[in-house]
């Protein structure tokens, strides 16, 4: 893809059909012809992806390129979804200023110490849904496995409902990646109007949860706007119960077709956190970091992008960049140490990355611990994808444990 392309000339769009059916492969090209391509989304809105590690690594910590809209220029064709005020003034649109103060309001709540102490509850719940699993011989690792592990902590810190947990979960789901874009919409009001009932439950009667503590702050403190008191629920709990458990889900696909290292870490309990690491790296869902906007006139890899321009940093492309890991699209949990960026870099690392970690620790070493005949139950060409540019997760994950 020309770099070049003037905005005269219809531009390349890259995420076709065949970029749904291998992104890897259409990921390669792009890298090797260039290190940025001015292309245009499904939509038709112009952006400039960024595809190799060195450029994308230096992107999310370069101040220029601002995740806040403001900084969105007519000319530069945003036409991302919008979602309404209450959902959107959270950590990932915020000018620095009000990204520190609110990030501030949450991050002791995510603290490795913190975490950490909840490891137990952590094992306890995977060991529980692990039973089920034994129970019935088989299963989906992403229904009642990784969706529910990683919907318990998030959940238990805001306080919500069991019976609600599955069902906000599944509109998440749908939000990022529909069937139909009509079904968008649907999802965003019922997430809306769910988070609403639940801030209002808990103003009613608060407890001791994160959830009451920022109702605390907006009521009492005046610390942050009602908009950004719900924004920020939907953030934490879309990311706790969205990200994880697909994660967890591809994680475990990477290591059912690698008998060999599965083996080496049923073994080798040291082997499990790096090899953490190199899951992230290599099987990680999201394809792109949230899309940044040029503040100003800028290079990135020798191409100029004008202020106002949407940039796509694209972390599966970077992952996968042989100049930065030696034989990229190789799985290898002796790989050491693996500086990825799934977690994100800069301003905007993941808040919960603590959290994360662990949830997927825990589950990697109770699935193989508890299950060492462990296999697919269809063929993985059988396996069903939700793909999009922005990411690409499992459907389901159906396997046999005995």
């Amino acid at each position: 893809m020309d770099s070049g392309t003037t905005a005269q000339q219809p531009l390349p769009r890259p995420f076709d059909a065949p970029f749904l059916a291998d992104p890897l492969r259409e990921y390669a090209r792009l890298r090797a012809a260039g290190p940025v391509h001015q292309a245009a989304l499904p939509d038709g809105a112009p952006v400039w992806v960024v595809t190799r590690e060195s450029d994308v690594r230096a992107g999310l910590a370069d101040e220029r390129l601002s995740v806040s809209r403001t900084h969105a220029s007519k000319a530069g064709g945003y036409r991302g979804f919008e979602l309404p005020p209450a959902l959107d003034a959270n950590l990932l649109n915020s000018v620095p200023a009000d990204h520190q103060r609110l990030r501030r309001l949450v991050s002791k709540a995510f603290t490795a110490r913190r975490v950490e102490r909840s490891r137990e509850d952590i094992e306890a719940t995977a060991d529980r849904l692990a039973d089920g699993l034994a129970q019935n011989g088989k299963g989906d690792l992403v229904a009642d496995f990784a969706g529910p592990l990683s919907l318990r902590f998030i959940g238990d810190m805001f306080a919500v409902p069991e019976q609600d947990r599955k069902p906000f979960s599944a509109w998440v789901g749908t939000m990022i990646a529909p069937d139909h874009p009509s079904q968008i919409v649907d999802a965003v009001e019922r997430i809306h109007r769910f988070l609403l009932d639940l801030i209002s439950t808990k103003r009613a009667s608060p407890g001791r949860d994160l959830l009451s503590d920022l109702i605390a702050a907006r009521d009492s403190d005046d610390r942050l706007n009602e908009d950004e008191l719900v924004s920020l629920a939907f953030l934490i709990l879309m990311a706790g119960s969205e990200n994880t458990q697909h994660m967890v889900s591809a994680g475990m696909l990477t290591l059912l077709s690698d008998p060999g290292q599965s083996a080496e870490l049923r073994s080798d309990p040291a082997l499990l956190a790096p090899a953490v690491e190199e899951l992230l790296r290599y099987a990680h869902p999201n394809q792109m970091a949230i899309r940044r906007f040029a503040v100003t006139d800028l290079q990135i890899g020798g191409t100029r992008i004008p202020r106002g321009a949407t940039v796509l940093l694209c972390l599966t492309s970077a992952h996968r960049d042989p100049d930065r890991y030696p034989e990229p699209d190789r799985f290898d949990i002796h790989r050491g140490p693996t500086p990825h960026l799934a977690l994100g870099h800069g301003m905007h690392y993941c808040l919960g990355a603590a959290l994360a970690r662990i949830q997927i620790e825990v589950a990697t070493d109770t699935l193989l611990r508890r299950f060492p005949d462990l296999r697919l139950a269809v063929p993985a060409s059988e396996l069903r994808w939700r793909t999009s540019w922005r990411s690409r997760s499992l459907v389901e994950l159906p396997v046999f444990t005995t």
